[in-house]
C-alpha cells in the first residue's frame, strides 16, 4: 500500500467531508458576516449566537468549513500563543500573564463545550511534553522552562532522561518539559462538531462561497455580496487571497505524516501511554501525536513558503518532505524504521511580521479579525472568537470591556511583510539556516545555541 499523498489531510479521509452546503444565492444582508468556516469563524458564530440568540449570523465559506488549517493540523489543543514576550515588552510582564492565564483556561473552555454539545472529537488531556535531544536543545529547555514558570505556569514540571523515557521512549531525549494544559484531539471531528453545534443555533453557513473583497459594512463574493454592520475577517493563513491583504499575514506551510497503526509491541516499546501531544525544542521544530486509532501523526515545517504568497489546493507535499518527517520519526523511535506510512498532507498558517496573534476590531468601520496564530490556532482560535464577542457586545452597548478585551493582544498593529521577492527570499533563508543550525547542535557537544539560528531569529523578527 502506497502513501496517499493530499486529498486535504489523513483527517478527512478518516472521517469523510460533511454534506455540502448551498452556496450563497444572492444579495443578502445579516448583524454579522464571519469570512471563513474554519476553528475562528465557527467559534465566533457559536458565541455570538449564544450570547446574543436574535442575532442574524452568516459564515462565508470559499471550500467546505475546515478546508484550511482547521482541517489539516496537529491537534495540539494547547496554551501557546504566538507573541506573549512581545506583548509583555510592549505591555508589561502582567499583562502578558493575564494572557498566558486567559491561554490555560482555554484548553479547559474547549474540552468543556465539546463536553456540552456533545462533540466526540477524540479529546484527551494527556498534556504536552517538549524533549530535548542535544546539550544546546535542554540548555534551551531549561530556560523555556523557566520563563513559562515566570509567567504563571506553577503546575509545569521538568523532567530528567530517566522520567522523560518513562512517559515517551524518545531516543537520545535527555529531558523534557511537562504542562497539563494541553490535549489531544482530532482536528476534523472537532470542526464538523462545531459546525454542526452552529447551525443548530440557527447560523447559516454557505459554503462554496470564495470572499474576494471586505470593506466596511460589506463581504463581496461571486454570487453576491453580505452587507452587515459588522463584517470579521477569520481567513488565517488564507488571508492573502483577499484584495488588499497580499502583505498581511504570510501563509507558512507545515507538513504531516501519519504512520499505519502500530502494533501492541510496538508501542510497548516506545510507551507514551499518556498521550502527551510531544515536541521537542530544535529551532525547527517538529509536533506529533498518538492518534485514537493507534497511529503517530507528526508534523515539521517542508518547504516553508511559496512565492507569492500562494497556497496548495489539496494538501499535496513533496516527497522529499515526507521522506524528511520520516527521519524524524525515525530518529525519535528507531524501531519504527520499517513502518508504513499511509498519509501525507500540507496546510498553511497565517505568521505576522512581528510573529503576533491578534484580535482587533475597528469601532469606526465594524471591521474585524483574528489570526496570525503561527500554528498555535487550535486553542488561540477559541480564545480569538471569545474577544471578538466581547468586542461586538461592547461596540454595540450590550455590554462594557471585560477581562478579555483588555488581553494585550487586542488591538495590535504589526507592519506589513516585505513585497516579493524579499519575502520569499527571508523565509527560505531562516529556515535553510534553522535546518543548518539543527544539524551542526545534533552532531556537536556544546550546550550554546548555534549562532546562526540566534542572528536568522533576530532578523526574521520571530
Amino acid at each position: 500500500m502506497s502513501t496517499v499523498n493530499g486529498g486535504i489531510s489523513f483527517w478527512y479521509t478518516q472521517e469523510g467531508a460533511s454534506a455540502p452546503r448551498e452556496p450563497l444565492p444572492g444579495d443578502t444582508a445579516a448583524d454579522v458576516c464571519i469570512v471563513g468556516g474554519g476553528y475562528t469563524g465557527l467559534w465566533t458564530a457559536y458565541y455570538l449566537k449564544k450570547a446574543v440568540p436574535f442575532l442574524n449570523i452568516t459564515v462565508l465559506e470559499a471550500k467546505f468549513c475546515g478546508y484550511g488549517a482547521s482541517g489539516r493540523n496537529g491537534g495540539w489543543l494547547y496554551n501557546g500563543i504566538a507573541g506573549r514576550d512581545r506583548y509583555a515588552k510592549l505591555h508589561g510582564h502582567e499583562a502578558a500573564v493575564r494572557l498566558q492565564q486567559a491561554m490555560n483556561a482555554t484548553v479547559a473552555e474547549v474540552v468543556d463545550v465539546c463536553e456540552r454539545e456533545k462533540i466526540d472529537a477524540d479529546v484527551h488531556r494527556g498534556g504536552v511534553l517538549e524533549v530535548a535531544l542535544s546539550p544546546a536543545q535542554l540548555v534551551r529547555l531549561r530556560d523555556f522552562h523557566a520563563v513559562e514558570i515566570a509567567f504563571g505556569e506553577t503546575d509545569r514540571v521538568m523532567y530528567g532522561a530517566r522520567e522523560t523515557a518513562e512517559r515517551v521512549r524518545v531516543t537520545g531525549a535527555a529531558g523534557s518539559s511537562w504542562t497539563p494544559h494541553g490535549a489531544r484531539l482530532h482536528p476534523v471531528k472537532l470542526v464538523k462538531g462545531l459546525a454542526a453545534a452552529v447551525e443548530a443555533l440557527g447560523v447559516t453557513i454557505h459554503e462554496s462561497t470564495p470572499v474576494t473583497e471586505i470593506r466596511p459594512k460589506h463581504a463581496v463574493t461571486p454570487y453576491g455580496t453580505v452587507r452587515a454592520p459588522y463584517v470579521l475577517r477569520c481567513t488565517e493563513g488564507f488571508t492573502a487571497s483577499l484584495a488588499g491583504q497580499r502583505r498581511t499575514w504570510l501563509p507558512m506551510n507545515s507538513s504531516m505524516i501519519a504512520t499505519e497503526p502500530l502494533t501492541d509491541a510496538q508501542w510497548e516499546s516506545i510507551g507514551w501511554e499518556g498521550r502527551e501531544t510531544l515536541g521537542d525544542m530544535a529551532h525547527a521544530y517538529m509536533y506529533a501525536q498518538r492518534t485514537a486509532d493507534g497511529r503517530i501523526a507528526l508534523g515539521g515545517r517542508g518547504v516553508p513558503y511559496r512565492f507569492g504568497s500562494k497556497t496548495d489546493n489539496d494538501g499535496r507535499t513533496q516527497p522529499q518532505t515526507v521522506e524528511a518527517l520520516r527521519e524524524i520519526l525515525v530518529r525519535f523511535f528507531p524501531q519504527l524504521a520499517g513502518v508504513r506510512i499511509d498519509h501525507a498532507w500540507s496546510g498553511v498558517l497565517g505568521v505576522p511580521r512581528d510573529w503576533c496573534a491578534t484580535v482587533t476590531l475597528d469601532r469606526s468601520t465594524g471591521l474585524g479579525w483574528a489570526g496570525g496564530y503561527v500554528g498555535s490556532g487550535v486553542a488561540t482560535a477559541n480564545l480569538a472568537a471569545r474577544t471578538l464577542r466581547d468586542l461586538i457586545q461592547q461596540d454595540s452597548g450590550q455590554s462594557g470591556p471585560t477581562d478579555l478585551t483588555s488581553l494585550p493582544w487586542v488591538g495590535h498593529k504589526v507592519r506589513k511583510w516585505e513585497p516579493e521577492p524579499l519575502r520569499w527570499l527571508g523565509v527560505q533563508t531562516m529556515y535553510a539556516a534553522f535546518r543548518g543550525a539543527d544539524r551542526r547542535e545534533a552532531l556537536g557537544r556544546s550546550a550554546r545555541t548555534d549562532r546562526v539560528a540566534v542572528l536568522a531569529n533576530r532578523l526574521s523578527g520571530r
